[in-house]
């Protein structure tokens, strides 16, 4: 089946390559020419494991081509997928939606055979109903269907969750929706992936309430770490006690500095907006929302306290390990490491910064955030060490050397990935998210 797969950044190039994979004909389609050719040269745009070997290999094989020409890349395409950004509205939260009615209108007008156009990007209730009015509208006189196919992947291993999904959700109304996409998910469907049809809206709203979920837990399980400082508990037996029960689960109940990324932020406001606008508030989202802004700059002075407090910080210096917002992506998207690092320079700190990955990006985002080579040269001189995020490069720093290069053994772990006793050990003044 040939497939056109509209958009080339985190859902499109990542689906697009994993489609071609299980042997289907794709081209990934963008407007960006510098995009498309660093796509050719092999270049990604985004950092993802696995990724450039993925595509590589589909590329070689003849399975998976780029191009800027949406006409010639639809063309006899079955399957359509827009995955194009839905970013916040600047002043309200609401969803873009700009780039995916543009997508629609031009896709309505280049159809040149019966096909089904997919929404893959993250869109509102009623977006389905409003992509198939701008196609009805343009003339095309082609049969077509418009199915709602949520994304529901991963930053830093989106290609196994693509490969192995816990579930596919597909919102149809009409059945040559469903019969194109059973084939275009053939290959999960004999491996015996569970499919979800539903509804159009249902599947559209499915998406919303799954990631106001998950940011629910996180925001959770960071409130619960608060109280276990207080009442001399320690959030990590919290979270593996309550994690046991089948009905709550493990997942998501990690403490930390806040959630961040590209899609639980503008989702969880998007959802909002959309409850307001048919008068049915989501108060528990509202409060989560809330909770997660003031969180992160919260854990920005909690740093300032490891320094002796606002007035001792002054003129001090703090290395910040870790900017992206979660480990094996580039995603600096609402970081929380962003936040922390305004609330220290506006203590008067002095802030340097290492992350694997996300350093060019981090640049104009971090204003006067010296950004260095490793985090051995960011530790150095620093009067208090904080780890931001959880990359695995942080998790067996050489403490000794550490305590050698800054000019005071202080550690803040927002990420909870040491032992306070190790750590104490080895002569430093610890503290942690949740514990003692």
């Amino acid at each position: 089946m040939k497939i056109a797969m509209v958009g080339s950044g985190y859902v499109g190039l990542v689906s697009g390559a994993c489609f071609a994979d299980f042997g289907h004909d794709v081209v990934c389609i963008d407007k960006d020419q510098s995009k498309i050719d660093r796509l050719h040269d092999g270049v990604m745009p985004i950092y993802e494991p696995g990724l450039a070997e993925l595509v590589g290999t589909n590329v070689k094989a003849g399975r998976l081509s780029f191009t800027t020409d949406l006409a010639e890349g639809i063309k006899d395409a079955q399957a359509i997928f827009i995955a194009v950004g839905t970013p916040s509205r600047r002043g309200d939260g609401h969803a873009d939606l700009s780039f995916v009615y543009a997508v629609a209108k031009e896709v309505g007008e280049s159809l040149s055979n019966d096909a089904v156009v997919v929404t893959k990007s993250t869109v509102p209730v009623g977006t389905g109903d409003e992509v198939e009015r701008i196609l009805q509208d343009s003339g095309t006189s082609h049969k077509f269907a418009v199915v709602s196919n949520p994304e529901f992947l991963r930053e830093g291993a989106a290609i196994g969750d693509f490969k192995r999904p816990d579930r596919i959700v597909i919102g149809a109304e009409s059945e040559f929706g469903r019969e194109i996409m059973r084939e275009v998910y053939r290959p999960l469907f004999l491996n015996e992936s569970p499919i979800l049809f539903t509804s159009r809206r249902s599947a559209e709203l499915i998406k919303y309430a799954a990631n106001a979920f998950l940011a629910t837990k996180i925001t959770f399980i960071n409130e619960m770490a608060d109280l276990c400082e207080k009442v001399g508990a320690d959030v990590q037996d919290v979270s593996r006690g309550i994690g046991s029960d089948n009905r709550i689960g493990s997942k998501f109940l990690h403490a930390g500095p806040g959630y961040g990324g590209s899609c639980f932020p503008k989702d969880t406001l998007a959802l909002l907006k959309t409850a307001e606008d048919y008068e049915s508030p989501v108060r528990i989202v509202e409060a989560v929302v809330k909770t997660n802004d003031t969180r992160k700059r919260a854990m920005g002075r909690k740093v300032v306290d490891a320094l002796g407090g606002p007035d001792h910080a002054r003129g001090k210096k703090v290395a910040l390990l870790g900017l992206t917002f979660k480990p094996n992506t580039d995603d600096m998207r609402d970081s929380p490491a962003i936040a922390i690092a305004q609330t220290l320079q506006d203590a008067g700190v002095t802030v340097d910064a290492f992350d694997p990955e996300g350093m060019e990006i981090a640049r104009p985002l971090m204003p006067g955030v010296n950004m260095k080579d490793d985090p051995y040269a960011a530790i150095e001189g620093a009067d208090a060490i904080a780890i931001v995020t959880e990359w695995d490069a942080f998790r067996a720093l050489d403490l000794k050397r550490v305590r050698e290069l800054a000019k005071a053994p202080v550690l803040v772990d927002l990420r909870n990935i040491y032992q306070p006793s190790d750590v104490r050990a080895a002569g430093f003044e610890y503290s942690s998210i949740g514990r003692e």
